[in-house]
């Protein structure tokens, strides 16, 4: 059944679970209500190779995308009609990146709220990033307030164990991933200023500020990557030597296929590697008991 308009899900999605956004300030086309306004996420799984160390280290990403109501003052979702008038609909992405190195293993955990009013919210609105090894655990938050953001960190590294700072307007690294999924010809092309993912700047050492980039989109030719239609959206850091390429369908609505990142590690140049292997469509987080762990065995995603 085809949704009317965003404002008719009535509150459906209030409650505790990760559920999908009205639209509370903007009307997307039809594909995109009938894609994302229809209560399940997408979830991707990726046979990951992330460069650490010197090294390609074996692992998995999943990627997932939802819609939600998000509210822009106090920048968290929406779970009580009171607040309704302060809320957005955003297309939020959780992006997972597990990978073993030696004996100990990464976890790498963002989240990315990018507003589907692009017109009245040129950026997204708010990246969290958390990072667990064996050696401690950081994290890094950024808010859009006015013109900029503003950035908090928190590390057990003695160079990052506090930081708190701002700059202004730029592209994200991280907004990348959710805005090609509705307005891929919206992406930088040519040279911009763009932020450094939040996870890339903790694994390569780029500062988290913007900095000169690159921005181009061409059509994918090789045979790694499997989909329709594929284009590879590129955004390079000439300064740092790193280059991010997401390949995805050129058609609505625009599923990442993979990506690759290439940058310097220990002195070796390398790329890390990420291919999908599967795609499931669900409502996640209604999904939670031990039985639904088939559900886990259909996407391939690894156990614990």
């Amino acid at each position: 059944m085809k949704l009317q308009v965003p404002a008719m899900l009535l509150w459906l999605t209030l409650a505790t679970s990760c559920q999908f956004g009205k639209g509370a300030s903007y009307t997307p086309s039809q594909p995109f209500r009938d894609y994302w306004y229809n209560g399940q996420a997408e979830i991707s799984r990726y046979s990951l190779q992330q460069v650490q160390y010197g090294a390609q280290n074996p692992g998995e990403a999943v990627l997932i995308f939802v819609t939600e109501d998000f509210l822009t003052d106090k920048q968290v979702k929406l779970e009580t009609e009171d607040n309704s008038g302060d809320a957005t609909s955003v297309l939020k992405l959780n992006s997972i990146r597990r990978f073993v190195t030696g004996i100990y293993d990464y976890s790498l955990y963002s989240s990315v709220f990018t507003p589907v009013n692009t017109e009245k919210y040129p950026h997204s609105l708010k990246v969290t990033m958390s990072a667990q090894d064996w050696c401690g655990q950081t994290y890094t938050q950024l808010n859009r307030r006015g013109k900029g953001y503003e950035v908090m960190g928190r590390s057990y590294f003695e160079k990052n164990v506090e930081e708190d700072y701002s700059f202004n307007d730029a592209w994200l690294e991280d907004e990348i991933w959710t805005r090609l999924r509705f307005a891929p010809d919206q992406l930088p092309i040519g040279d911009t200023e763009a932020v450094p993912a939040a996870y890339a700047a903790r694994l390569t050492g780029q500062p988290l500020e913007p900095q000169k980039a690159i921005g181009s989109m061409t059509a994918y030719e090789g045979t790694v990557f499997k989909g329709r239609a594929l284009n590879v959206y590129s955004l390079l850091y000439p300064e740092h030597n790193r280059e991010l390429r997401i390949v995805f369908e050129k058609a609505f609505p625009h599923e990442i296929a993979g990506w690759e990142e290439t940058y310097t590690s220990r002195g070796k140049v390398l790329t890390t590697r990420a291919v999908r292997t599967s795609l499931i469509r669900s409502e996640y987080w209604k999904h939670n008991a031990p039985g639904d762990t088939t559900l886990r065995q259909q996407l391939g995603a690894r156990g614990f």
